[in-house]
């Protein structure tokens, strides 16, 4: 039987930081390079073309930046074939952030868009613990290098 829905990954997680501290996180690259990539051919800004690298599996993808709302929201588009994705940002409290990554777009049969958001889920989940660790506590957790070892 068919979706009758596209399937949509989203994850969430509350950094005890506050909002403009999260937000710079993913828009400075030699912030996001301590817990996602491990290079970027820039920071993030509005209408930018951008290249992310994962050194350690000769990985890399395209990114375009489409939205970017200080401390609110950021929307790109990344990967071949294309994929959108959003971030945004909500003030739980004065040192607390509520961060929402969204992708959607996936492209395939029924079986392959449900197993590209599921992926999406797991990768953008591991992103946001590895946020959360190195905002509040200044560690450094390698948890995307670390996720398929044998790969390195």
């Amino acid at each position: 039987m068919p979706l009758h829905h596209a399937p949509k990954a989203k994850v969430q997680m509350l950094i005890r930081r506050p909002v403009s501290q999260v937000f710079e996180a993913f828009v400075d690259p030699a912030i996001t390079c301590r817990f996602w990539f491990t290079r970027s051919s820039g920071p993030l800004e509005a209408g930018a073309e951008l290249v992310w690298e994962w050194e350690m599996y000769g990985a890399s993808a395209p990114v375009r930046v489409f939205a970017l709302e200080p401390d609110q929201r950021i929307l790109i588009e990344w990967g071949d074939p294309p994929c959108p994705v959003e971030w945004t940002f909500s003030a739980q409290s004065e040192q607390t952030t509520l961060v929402t990554i969204t992708a959607w777009g996936f492209v395939g049969d029924d079986d392959q868009t449900v197993a590209q958001a599921i992926d999406a889920m797991g990768g953008f989940s591991f992103v946001l613990a590895g946020l959360k660790a190195y905002l509040e506590h200044g560690i450094s957790l390698n948890l995307v290098a670390d996720h398929v070892p044998a790969a390195q």
